[in-house]
């Protein structure tokens, strides 16, 4: 069970919003193909700890299944971020119907578009009968208070928040990728210039996978800080950009971590910057850019 106190989670303004989150967020991954009972057990525990955002999507398995019942008691008091991979109109507006059923809610705080990447998400997605189409709709009828979207290149964030005025962006922010893969500065910059919530995925991600590995965590598809005080490391550099919140990686065990280095958040400064660089440059990052040819 998670030490501190509920409350001694920091919260910070989302943009323009109007709204304020925890510093670090609670990932439905977390809950995947859990039990009914383990899920609610934890749910409550985040919950009481003072995690008020939480992130889920469809393609997480049965996390949705899951986390919907789990939060039902705490439905009006937390911030709930759903996305989709469905890039038509209609597609997504099929897929955000379902996922409110499986929520258990009538809408979401934050529906976004979920891991833009490509030259044809973007063409896709913004296009005639593109998903945009949907969000927009989904606002207006107030499925969506706020709209956003997630994705795993520098190119495609930018175009996206060229296309269309987004709430958020969900980007994966790290010192490895900022240092040795060029990857996020450009992100953070044009969201601030927008005056968008920035939201971070990745946090505790370390390196790729050695070529030809596997995975040694069910949940996390590469290497995460396993020892608490790199943990600490690495989610203090990530607290220290301008923004609002960082999701864990998705196994209950370095979300555990990663609440507690929330709760222990101080900004990094010029020293340890330059130590973490040095760290960064001998490891893999997960994302680089430029990524498009």
């Amino acid at each position: 069970m998670i030490s501190h106190p509920a409350g001694n989670l920091p919260r910070r303004p989302l943009g323009r919003t109007g709204e304020k989150l925890s510093i670090i967020g609670f990932g439905g991954i977390v809950v995947m193909d859990e039990t009914p009972e383990h899920a609610g057990r934890v749910v409550r525990e985040a919950f009481e700890a003072g995690v008020n955002y939480f992130d889920v999507a469809p393609t997480y398995n049965n996390a949705e299944e899951r986390l919907g019942p789990a939060l039902e008691p705490f439905r009006k008091e937390v911030f709930l971020a759903c996305k989709t991979m469905e890039r038509t109109a209609e597609g997504a507006a099929s897929e955000l119907n379902r996922s409110l059923r499986n929520l258990r809610t009538d809408h979401f705080d934050l529906y976004q578009m979920h891991s833009l990447e490509t030259r044809e998400d973007i063409e896709i997605a913004f296009g005639p009968g593109g998903a945009v189409e949907a969000f927009t709709a989904a606002h207006k009828e107030g499925k969506a208070r706020f709209l956003g979207f997630s994705a795993h290149s520098v190119e495609a964030a930018l175009r996206a928040m060229d296309a269309y005025e987004f709430d958020t962006v969900l980007f994966p922010l790290n010192y490895v990728n900022w240092y040795a893969g060029n990857f996020g500065p450009q992100v953070v910059e044009k969201a601030r210039s927008k005056g968008m919530g920035i939201l971070a995925l990745k946090g505790g991600a370390h390196t790729l996978v050695p070529d030809g590995g596997v995975p040694p965590y069910r949940k996390c598809w590469y290497l995460p800080h396993e020892d608490s005080r790199e943990v600490q490391r690495s989610f203090n550099f990530t607290l220290s950009l301008p923004i609002t919140a960082a999701l864990p990686p998705g196994e209950e065990k370095f979300w555990r971590l990663a609440l507690e280095a929330g709760c222990s958040f101080r900004p990094v400064d010029e020293k340890e910057k330059t130590a973490l660089k040095e760290k960064a440059l001998a490891a893999r990052p997960l994302f680089r850019y430029p990524a498009w040819k």
